[in-house]
């Protein structure tokens, strides 16, 4: 079973300085929309070849525009032995739509 957080729990998470990775994997065409503040970008087709890099002992939420890619992404780092990656319900669309903040998308 895939864990997943809604936009509210992440803000609160964030807004209560909790020590979490939040990875945007959209495409660097989407970051010009903007990310969740103090995201890291790995796109999605880089996760097999980075997957290395990401922390095993803190929760890892991944987001993409509606939550599907980023579940997908889940599910595979889940069968990959992770158990602290996360899904945002409902993508940034969701969290813009809660009238959280973006901040400006890096390039590339």
């Amino acid at each position: 079973m895939i864990k997943e957080i809604d936009a509210g729990d992440l803000q609160h998470r964030i807004a209560e300085g909790d020590e979490c990775l939040l990875l945007d994997i959209r495409s660097a065409g989407e970051l010009v929309q903007g990310m969740l503040p103090d995201a890291e970008h790995l796109p999605m087709h880089l996760l097999p070849l980075r997957i290395v890099e990401l922390p095993k002992d803190k929760d890892v939420i991944l987001y993409c525009r509606s939550g599907a890619r980023s579940y997908n992404a889940c599910a595979y780092l889940t069968r990959q032995g992770y158990a602290n990656v996360i899904n945002l319900r409902g993508g940034i669309l969701n969290w813009t739509r809660s009238g959280y903040r973006l901040a400006a998308g890096a390039a590339g």
